[in-house]
């Protein structure tokens, strides 16, 4: 059992089963490269204060250097005894160069350097998700220009209830998949801070310059208060809750191409290398990816639980309970890149029935409102003229007909202002193409919004590049 780098106030060595309960190093080790890479701005900062000689801070650095090469070929053996990512390479740093590695740690507290490690970390993780999810909106817009002619059932309640372009279903996902990117990068404004320098949670008596640290990491800005920097997990419940939103967006996506793709939808087919095979039954053909879809929104709810009741009740500032906060954090981060990323995969590779569609939409009397509308256009009420219509469907519906099947004169028995013009609505073409308000089901509202979308698609794209760190 190795000597802890804290040891000093203590008689006892810890006991062996407190080393396995309170060690995090199983899983906050990813942090090993945000890790060093802060420590080496660090100590760059140090000796330019004067706190640091430029020779101790070379040695720190090239030491700090060759434990990263290390790490990345995988000769640094990570365990339990180290405790955490921190006093494994600050260990590690003092067994190649000495005691002087001892010195790197001054003017700070692996409050903030966790603080630091974390924030580095999200930020690469929310410019990812923020990329990906850019192209799945460009994915979607795609296929709405592709089946922009395809008119299909929209529903209210499950039921038929309007016939809607399968472009604009398509592109109202567009519009949530943006409202996500939109989130996560104010999420990200919030994540681009620099914590370190608050020390454990006073500051530091250091002449340490938090500006030239923040300038190394590419961080615009420095926090403004030491206990709540070291103390605050704002920002990875803010990802969790973002991710959250993001999922069910997917989730209510991948619920659709579930059930477009049984028998009796028959909407879309899947690829099969998006699908697997049963067992038992050789015919079947699973939409297991978008049923995964839906069940891995459940973790990354409860990752967002956790750490909503992690954080509720601490005092400030520190306390080890934000141990914990790292997996649920680091779980969400790695579902939804993963998922995203087959995401897209998988949209190319959709194939819509744009003739069942149509057959479907056509169903249902999903041309009632229609009759309304023309009633409304004739003068009467819209009251009196839903009245009508309902009338009108009852009636159908008992002999087993459409609207197209009645007679003029069967028609001026529910009102008289039904006439043989009537007819010249009753299509779903003419539906799609007279909805014309803005944000509508026309061909060209749709084609409209794609437009926009792209436009707007480039200029997010661009601020993501932006937003890329430039480090120094």
């Amino acid at each position: 059992m190795s000597e802890k780098m804290w040891q000093g106030r203590f008689e006892q060595p810890t006991d062996s089963l407190v080393e396995e309960f309170t060690s995090s190093i199983h899983f906050d080790r990813r942090l090993y490269r945000y890790d060093i890479q802060g420590s080496i701005a660090h100590c760059r900062m140090l000796a330019e204060c004067g706190i640091l000689t430029h020779e101790e801070a070379s040695q720190i650095v090239q030491g700090l250097g060759e434990i990263l090469r290390e790490i990345d070929r995988g000769e640094l053996a990570l365990d339990a005894t180290q405790e955490d990512i921190h006093m494994a390479v600050e260990q590690r740093l003092m067994q190649k160069i000495g005691e002087v590695g001892g010195k790197l740690h001054t003017a700070r507290s692996r409050n903030d350097q966790i603080a630091l490690d974390t924030r580095l970390f999200m930020r690469d993780v929310v410019l990812e998700c923020r990329r990906l999810l850019l192209e799945t909106v460009r994915l979607l817009t795609e296929l709405a220009e592709k089946n922009l002619h395809v008119i299909m059932p929209g529903f209210t309640h499950l039921q038929h209830a309007q016939p809607v372009l399968l472009a604009h279903h398509l592109m109202a996902y567009v519009e949530m998949f943006l409202r996500d990117e939109e989130r996560l990068a104010q999420c990200y404004d919030r994540i681009n801070v620099l914590p370190l320098g608050s020390a454990a949670l006073a500051g530091t008596t250091f002449p340490i310059d938090m500006e030239m640290t923040a300038r190394a990491l590419g961080f615009p800005r420095i926090t403004r208060n030491s206990m709540d920097a070291v103390s605050d997990r704002d920002y990875l419940i803010e990802f969790c809750a973002a991710s959250a939103m993001l999922m069910m967006h997917i989730s209510r996506f991948a619920e659709e191409l579930v059930l477009w793709s049984t028998e009796e939808f028959a909407f879309v087919d899947i690829s099969d290398a998006f699908c697997t095979g049963s067992s038992i039954m050789p015919q079947k053909k699973n939409p297991d990816v978008p049923e995964l879809m839906r069940g891995k929104t459940a973790r990354v709810y409860g990752n967002l639980m956790a750490l909503l009741t992690l954080v509720k009740s601490l005092p400030l500032t520190y306390n080890r309970d934000l141990q914990e906060d790292k997996e649920p954090a680091f779980d969400t981060a790695d579902t939804v890149r993963l998922t995203l990323a087959v995401l897209n995969k998988m949209l190319p590779e959709l194939r819509f029935q744009g003739d069942r569609m149509e057959a479907a939409a056509a169903k249902g009397y999903a041309l009632a409102t229609e009759v309304a509308d023309y009633l409304v256009r004739k003068g009467v009420p819209f009251r009196k003229a839903h009245h009508v219509v309902g009338q009108l469907v009852h009636h159908c519906e008992k002999l087993g007909k459409d609207f197209t099947d009645c007679t003029v004169e069967e028609l001026k028995k529910f009102h008289k202002a039904l006439d043989a013009d009537l007819f010249g609505v009753l299509t779903l073409q003419s539906a799609v193409q007279r909805r014309m308000s803005h944000g509508g089901t026309s061909p060209q509202r749709v084609r409209e919004a794609i437009g926009a979308v792209r436009i707007e698609t480039t200029q997010r794209l661009e601020r993501v590049n932006a937003d890329t760190p430039r480090l120094s």
